[in-house]
């Protein structure tokens, strides 16, 4: 599934609106950098009918290194994460069948 960049983001709006791909940049990056700040400030932040993003604690940890499997003491910390809303998940489910990674592949006849 390929990925969407914010410059893809951008030149849609673009193209949506009639503002120039700059305005639109500059909206974009002042969107992205509120939420960056909000959750820096330890806020959640909650749009309706799309989703939330929030913050979750993790606890510290014992990993193992991959390369020599020794053990690593991983920090405790905090990750953001985001919660998809129930009108997005059902706009998602409701793609027709067959896409890629929606999980429609049909069956293989022997």
């Amino acid at each position: 599934m390929p990925n969407v960049t914010k410059k893809e983001i951008v030149e849609g709006i673009s193209l949506r609106t009639g503002l120039t791909q700059a305005d639109t940049k500059a909206i974009v990056e002042c969107f992205l950098d509120s939420v960056s700040r909000a959750l820096a400030d330890g806020n959640n932040i909650e749009i309706r009918g799309f989703g939330r993003f929030k913050l979750r604690e993790r606890k510290s940890r014992t990993a193992r290194n991959p390369r020599t499997g020794e053990p690593v003491e991983v920090q405790a910390g905090v990750k953001p994460v985001f919660e998809a809303s129930k009108e997005l998940k059902n706009a998602l489910n409701a793609r027709k069948p067959g896409v890629e990674g929606d999980g429609g592949e049909e069956e293989a006849q022997p």
